[in-house]
C-alpha cells in the first residue's frame, strides 16, 4: 500500500495488484447519519443518490450507459460515519470511471425536478425497509442504545423531514462536509504510479478546505424500544457495549463474537438452531466506530417461542460472562479472522475499501503480517478481560412484532447482576 498528497492537501491511498485485470476506485467522504441534525436527517443518504441524477457534462442516462457500454460496476453507499462512491472497472477503463465519478463529484447538478423525483425513490425504500422488520429491528436497537445522540438516527431519514430538504440544503451541506480534510481516494488493482498523474488531473484542482469537526462521544444508555407490528415471527435485538475502531482489544472483541453468535459452529447457531430448532435465523455481529461500538444479536422466531428464545440466548451470554471461551474456541477464532481477512485480499473491491476507510477513519494501515501478529497475541486473558467490559451495563433491547408479553419475565439488568455473584 502506497499513500500520496496532493499539492491541495488531497490523500491518495493505493495499491498495486499486477496479477489483476481489474481496478476499484473509490471516493471516500467522513460524513454519514453521525454527522446530521434532527433537521436533516438523511441528507447524507439523500445526497448520495443525487450524485447519480446528471452532471453538467453527464446525463442520468448517460452516467448508466458509460459503465454498462464498458462491462463496469459504478454505486456508492451511505453508512452512518462515511459515504463511498466506488467503480470497478476493467484497468484499461479506469480513466473513464475516474472523468465520471469525478464529474458526479464535483459538478452534480442537484436539479430541483430530480431531487423530487429522487425523493420519492428514497420514500418508496423506506417503505421497502419498515416493510422488513428484520432490517427495521437493527436500527432500532442502536437508538435503544444510544438515545438521542446521531449515532443513533436512521440512515435513510424520514418522509417528514426529507420532504423538506432543497438543492441548496444539499449545497450547504456538501459545502460544509464534502472538503479536502474529510475526503481520501483508494484505488486498488491493475495500476502503476501513473495514476496519481490521473488523480490530480480531475481532483488537483479540488480547493473546499474546512475543518474536521468532531462529534460528542456517545453514552451507551441500555434503553429498550418495541415496535407493534402485524408479523409471523418476533424480530428482536440485544445489544451490549463493544470497541472503538482503534482499540487495541478489538480483536478480542471480534474472536468473542464468533463464539457467540458469528457462524454455523458458534454457541448460539448450535444451541438454538440445531439443538432445539426454536429459530431459522440467529446472528451477532460487532460494529466498531470511531469512538465506541455495539456487540448485537439478532433473532427472529415465532411468539410462542420468543421467551424460550431470548432464554437460551441469556443462558449463552451468562455462561460466557462466568468462564469465557474454550481453548478451541480461542484457537478457531483466530484461524477464522485470519481465513476471512485473507481470503478478502482476493478482491480489488475489499482492498480499496479496505484501505480507503483505514485512511479515512483511523489515519493508520497496518501490514498483513502486523495484522496476523496482532490476532495472534489474543489471550484467553484478552477474552475474559472483554467479557467483563461488555457486561458492565443493562443491555439494549429492541423488538419488532405483534406483542412484548414475552419480555415481561427478564430484565435488561440481570447479567449486570450476576455478575456480583
Amino acid at each position: 500500500m502506497k499513500k500520496v498528497q496532493l499539492d491541495n492537501g488531497l490523500r491518495i491511498v493505493y495499491e498495486e495488484i499486477p496479477t489483476m485485470r481489474s481496478v476499484s476506485f473509490g471516493i471516500w467522504v467522513k460524513t454519514g447519519s453521525r454527522n446530521e441534525s434532527p433537521e436533516n436527517n438523511g441528507i447524507s443518504h439523500l445526497i448520495e443518490h443525487m450524485l447519480f441524477k446528471g452532471t453538467e457534462k453527464y446525463s442520468v442516462r448517460e452516467i448508466a450507459e458509460i459503465f454498462d457500454g464498458i462491462g463496469g460496476n459504478v454505486n456508492a453507499f451511505t453508512a452512518k460515519e462515511y459515504t463511498c462512491y466506488y467503480a470497478k472497472v476493467l484497468d484499461r477503463h479506469l480513466p473513464i470511471a475516474v472523468d465520471v465519478l469525478a464529474d458526479m463529484f464535483f459538478h452534480s447538478l442537484l436539479d430541483g425536478e430530480e431531487l423530487r423525483k429522487e425523493k420519492n425513490v428514497i420514500f418508496e425504500e423506506i417503505s421497502m425497509y419498515e416493510d422488513t422488520p428484520d432490517d427495521m429491528v437493527h436500527d432500532l436497537v442502536t437508538r435503544a442504545a444510544y438515545g438521542s445522540h446521531s449515532l443513533g438516527y436512521s440512515i435513510l431519514g424520514t418522509e417528514d423531514i426529507l420532504g423538506e430538504l432543497h438543492s441548496e440544503d444539499l449545497r450547504k451541506y456538501m459545502k460544509e462536509y464534502y472538503t479536502i480534510e474529510n475526503t481520501v481516494i483508494s484505488v486498488a488493482g491493475n495500476i502503476n504510479n501513473n495514476v496519481i498523474d490521473l488523480i490530480d488531473k480531475h481532483f488537483g484542482s479540488y480547493a473546499n478546505l474546512g475543518i474536521e469537526r468532531s462529534q460528542p462521544v456517545p453514552e451507551f444508555l441500555g434503553g429498550h424500544i418495541f415496535h407493534a407490528k402485524t408479523t409471523e415471527q418476533n424480530h428482536f435485538c440485544l445489544s451490549l457495549p463493544g470497541c472503538s475502531t482503534d482499540d487495541d482489544r478489538l480483536y478480542a472483541m471480534v474472536m468473542l463474537n464468533n463464539a457467540i453468535g458469528g457462524g454455523m459452529s458458534s454457541r448460539l447457531f448450535q444451541e438454538v438452531r440445531e439443538k432445539r430448532g426454536l429459530a431459522y435465523s440467529i446472528y451477532s455481529y460487532h460494529s466498531a466506530f470511531i469512538d465506541s461500538g455495539l456487540f448485537t444479536i439478532y433473532a427472529g422466531t415465532a411468539p410462542k417461542q420468543t421467551e424460550e428464545v431470548l432464554k437460551v440466548t441469556l443462558d449463552v451470554l451468562d455462561e460466557i460472562r462466568r468462564n469465557g471461551l474454550s481453548d478451541k474456541e480461542l484457537a478457531q477464532g483466530k484461524e477464522q479472522l485470519k481465513g476471512s481477512l485473507i481470503l478478502s485480499l482476493e478482491s480489488t473491491s475489499s482492498r480499496m475499501n479496505r484501505i480507503g476507510k483505514n485512511e479515512l477513519i483511523l489515519g493508520k494501515h497496518y501490514s498483513l503480517d502486523e495484522m496476523i501478529e496482532k490476532i495472534d497475541s489474543v489471550t484467553m486473558e484478552d477474552i475474559l478481560e472483554m467479557t467483563k467490559r461488555i457486561f458492565t451495563e443493562p443491555f439494549s433491547f429492541s423488538m419488532v412484532g405483534q406483542s412484548e408479553e414475552a419480555l415481561k419475565n427478564f430484565r435488561r439488568d440481570q447479567l449486570v447482576i450476576q455478575g456480583g455473584n
